[in-house]
């Protein structure tokens, strides 16, 4: 303490994530359902909940699976395998076409 006032203010973990959930309503649904500890297939299948061919789903996306642009991209075999496709619309598409056919699992 300098005088009577503390060194650090603390602000609760809840304030920060207040803050964010305002500004992206879909974004902060879907990864408030789904958290980090979850599998990969349960979080991708989350961002199906945000609407079809946005950024916002794309970012979804890209969230659970870093993308990793190549000039030329093989056609994915794997979902994975989306990351390295270099426009975004045909990176979504891949995406959506993979999740979209994965057997919905039961929810936790």
């Amino acid at each position: 303490m300098v005088g009577d006032k503390p060194l650090v203010q603390v602000k609760p973990h809840g304030a920060k994530a207040d803050a964010k959930a305002d500004a992206k309503p879909e974004k902060a649904a879907a990864k408030s359902a789904v958290g980090r500890n979850q599998p990969m297939a349960v979080r991708l299948q989350a961002c199906l909940e945000i609407d079809d061919g946005t950024k916002e789903r794309l970012n979804c996306y890209d969230e659970v699976i870093k993308p990793e642009p190549k000039q030329k991209a093989a056609a994915a075999k794997r979902v994975v395998d989306c990351k390295f496709t270099k426009e975004e619309d045909e990176r979504l598409a891949c995406y959506n076409g993979f999740v979209e056919s994965m057997p919905k699992l039961p929810k936790s």
